[in-house]
């Protein structure tokens, strides 16, 4: 599938900014096999002083900006275009639960996608005990990881309620849990957190998820959203899975990766310090049309 991608953050300043640095995470990934970036542009508004670009530890691409001070709005937009392959996956070839360990005892490369880096807590997806006991019991009769997989999966989009005012940014996933309510951001990081607490390797993904109205209905502008999935390591056969808790699916050619992460912190679309006097508001939209 071939999409054209727009994304538009906006930042609203009641007073005159000081200067500035932000790091932005909101391209899309060039993913062999996967996902084929064939152009991709980003514009700021106003002009930074400074700009460069670097790849971070998980292949990233990152833009660097160093702000001017006395802005009362900031703007990022990236366009691209991008050409998306399906899953092609038809037989289950993961570890069995019990047998997981030993593959994971195989692997001895520490690069960016070992599976090493995707199992232990990290700074937004501590372990929590009653998270855990969840997963394990959604678990119990899968005979596959890749079953496991989509049987918490499930299990998170039936306990979890979708709710954009549930929660911010910085929730902590008990109390999301607790609350049985969130957004993608927070069913991902419950799902990664209850794979990591049954011995499963799990990442947060960045993207977006190209969204499809009800028949007869118009498309709407800035109808498509930035998105969080997870993926997980399946086994040194078929190694990673993707799947998507918050629709209850195995990700496919709707989603379009921007990056791999520990958790949040490691691929959020907009990091940095800025010195403020006022308050501030911000908004963003995506759009993602299907080119024939």
């Amino acid at each position: 599938m071939l999409y054209r991608l727009r994304l538009s953050i906006r930042y609203d300043f009641a007073r005159p900014t000081g200067a500035g640095r932000q790091l932005l995470r909101i391209t899309p990934a060039d993913l062999p096999g996967w996902q084929e970036v064939q152009q991709t542009a980003i514009t700021i508004t106003p002009q930074p002083t400074e700009r460069s670009s670097f790849v971070d530890f998980f292949g990233n691409e990152v833009t660097e900006l160093v702000l001017p001070a006395g802005l009362t709005q900031l703007r990022f937009d990236m366009t691209g275009r991008v050409l998306r392959h399906r899953d092609e996956t038809e037989l289950d070839l993961s570890a069995t639960p019990a047998n997981l360990s030993l593959d994971l005892d195989e692997i001895t490369d520490l690069g960016p996608h070992s599976p090493h880096h995707f199992l232990r807590p990290s700074p937004r997806i501590p372990q929590v005990a009653s998270i855990t006991d969840f997963a394990r019991a959604a678990c119990a009769d899968a005979a596959t990881v890749r079953e496991a997989v989509e049987a918490l999966g499930r299990a998170i989009h039936a306990h979890m309620r979708f709710d954009a005012d549930a929660t911010e940014v910085d929730t902590p996933i008990a109390q999301a849990f607790a609350g049985q309510k969130g957004v993608c951001q927070d069913f991902s990081q419950i799902m990664i957190s209850g794979l990591r607490g049954l011995g499963i390797p799990g990442a947060y993904v960045s993207g977006f998820l190209r969204t499809i109205p009800p028949p007869g209905k118009p498309r709407l502008e800035g109808a498509d959203a930035m998105h969080a999935w997870v993926r997980a390591w399946t086994g040194a056969e078929a190694g990673w899975c993707e799947y998507d808790p918050t629709n209850a699916c195995f990700v496919d050619a709707d989603h379009v990766t921007i990056g791999y992460g520990r958790d949040y912190g490691d691929v959020a679309p907009v990091t940095g310090s800025m010195r403020l006097a006022g308050s501030q508001s911000g908004s963003h939209s995506v759009d993602i049309l299907a080119e024939d």
